[in-house]
């Protein structure tokens, strides 16, 4: 088995859609991010690549690289994804918290949960996702920004 945690954050003040776990949630503003700022990818793909003691998100897609610009979060984990394969690694379960004042989320995590456990070729049992508030303390809590927390477990695959 191999684990990893993975953490990112993003402030508000694009007007580009508010995508969190691969699935676009309802809100006025999306994340200021060189890709489309899915924090909640983001954080599993630092999970991943924790586990597999291959450094970060920035190490693979640097921001610095035109290349990455406007990304999909989606497809940076499905490469992540494919590298775990190839080590023989599978995902056995994942576990994100959501760290938002703003938007409500409740309506979003089914959907976020199944985009995740497909990305993985695996089922949403094996993915949970929650989300909770800092009770209006901090970035979070004045609503500036979202963080994510993931803590994925790779098992050798079979």
């Amino acid at each position: 088995m191999r684990i990893g945690h993975g953490y990112d954050v993003h402030k508000f003040g694009s007007d580009k859609p508010l995508l969190l776990g691969g699935i676009e949630v309802p809100y006025e503003q999306g994340l200021i991010a060189h890709s489309d700022g899915d924090v909640v990818l983001h954080a599993i793909t630092d999970a991943v690549l924790g586990a597999l003691a291959l450094g970060d998100i920035g190490h693979h897609f640097p921001d610095t690289d035109a290349n990455y610009a406007g990304a999909n979060s989606s497809e940076l984990l499905a490469h992540i994804i494919t590298l775990a394969k190839q080590r023989q690694w599978v995902l056995g379960n994942l576990d994100v918290t959501i760290v938002a004042q703003a938007p409500r989320l409740a309506e979003s995590i089914n959907a976020m949960k199944q985009h995740i456990a497909d990305l993985f070729n695996s089922v949403p049992d094996n993915v949970n996702v929650k989300a909770t508030t800092t009770e209006k303390l901090g970035f979070v809590g004045r609503k500036e920004g979202i963080a994510c927390h993931a803590v994925v477990l790779l098992k050798a695959h079979q």
